[in-house]
């Protein structure tokens, strides 16, 4: 039998590498590994059930998350980018076209808009020369939200770490898997709700199990989990920046 060059086998085996690496690329994590979970943190493995509890385990067991994307909440759309911790949170809302920063350090909810915001109220634009003096007073401040207004138990939760986590990270239905992916360069396995229509969750399989990007069930949002375990500055804001505006807001 004639023996093989060393370097033409060399050339084979770089060549097979190169077709697989470009089937990876172009049609997601499949076919070239007999094991797709080589080199993963074995979730993969798992049945859907445990591996929902270990990412919600995952997830619970680190202080910081940036969790950014759409919720569907009340018949409203909120487009939400924020960083939070067990203790509060900071970041920007959108609303029906209307954005705005929240801010939360322990009980104390802060909310910042510009002047367009507050003269705004039900979506109708207020006439009164009053209420223009006044949102003019509020634009650009961190407006204390009284713990008895309707906004403070609405706008509470977008800044609470476990709230969130442990209502979003709940498929619905019979759980599944779906396969092996990919979301922002990290392989990921993903699970379901009764085939999808209960919702998908994409999980990590690099590292710890983190959640990475979830679809939730009926329409209501898809959201994207990153920066897991990086910590971030979350004070209150100076006296010269807040504004307490009393018992009740302009707007809920």
């Amino acid at each position: 039998m004639t023996a093989i060059p060393q370097g033409r086998t060399h050339r084979r085996a770089a060549l097979a590498g190169a077709m697989c690496a470009l089937v990876v690329t172009g049609m997601g994590v499949t076919g070239c590994s007999e094991d797709p979970d080589a080199g993963t943190n074995g979730v993969g493995k798992l049945s859907a059930e445990k591996i929902q509890a270990k990412t919600k385990a995952a997830a619970g067991a680190v202080d910081t998350v940036r969790l950014s994307g759409t919720v569907v909440a009340g018949g409203k759309s909120y487009k939400l980018d924020m960083r939070l911790k067990p203790d509060g949170g900071t970041g920007s809302v959108t609303a029906q076209g209307a954005s705005f920063h929240l801010l939360r350090v322990g009980e104390e909810l802060y909310l910042k808009a510009d002047a367009a915001f507050w003269k705004n109220e039900d979506g109708k634009a207020g006439s009164d020369d009053s209420d223009t003096a006044a949102a003019d007073k509020l634009d650009g401040k961190y407006v204390k939200v009284p713990a008895g207004d309707p906004s403070y138990k609405k706008f509470s939760g977008f800044t609470d770490k476990d709230l969130l986590l442990g209502d979003l990270l709940t498929l619905h239905g019979s759980l599944g898997k779906d396969g092996h992916h990919e979301q922002a360069g990290v392989r990921t396995i993903r699970i379901t709700g009764d085939g999808g229509s209960g919702g998908t969750l994409d999980v990590s399989l690099e590292g710890k199990p983190y959640p990475l990007r979830l679809v939730r069930a009926g329409g209501a949002g898809t959201l994207t989990f990153s920066a897991w375990g990086k910590d971030f500055a979350l004070e209150e804001p100076a006296k010269g920046e807040t504004v307490d505006y009393g018992k009740e807001l302009p707007t809920s």
